[in-house]
């Protein structure tokens, strides 16, 4: 693969450079927070694994929350930052979702699979920052 074939893999259809990790967080973790995740955290992977930089985890309570969580970072990453993800799987089954913005990869689960599949745990050694609510917090 040439050098310039393998950088066209990792651009957005939109064609912009991808965002950086810190705006891409931030923009993902609001639409999350918009629709009421439950127990947000990003794992620091850069030191661990060449497959990404930071893991988004979070679940949601029911399939049409788990499809409106990632219905609403698809929207928000897209209108505010040109970012459409590289790939995206597990959308008709609504148990876990992955979406993959090659820098930052979100796991959006059931709180079953959450607990089965233990991302937190198979990556323990990774930096780990929970998100809160701001506002639940203030109120």
């Amino acid at each position: 693969m040439t050098e310039s074939a393998a950088t066209d893999q990792f651009t957005t259809q939109s064609g912009n450079k991808t965002a950086d990790s810190a705006t891409l967080i931030n923009t993902i973790t609001d639409a999350l927070l918009e629709k009421k995740a439950k127990d947000i955290v990003v794992l620091d992977v850069r030191g661990l694994t060449t497959l990404t930089d930071y893991f988004i985890v979070c679940h949601g309570t029911s399939d049409t929350q788990i499809g409106a969580l990632a219905n609403s970072v698809s929207v928000k990453t897209k209108e505010e930052l040109g970012e459409a993800e590289w790939k995206k799987e597990g959308l008709e089954a609504r148990r876990w979702i992955i979406l993959d913005y090659v820098n930052v990869v979100v796991h959006i689960f059931s709180k079953e699979k959450r607990e089965f599949y233990g991302i937190e745990r198979m990556w323990n050694d990774a930096e780990i920052s929970k998100i809160e609510d701001t506002e639940i917090e203030n109120s």
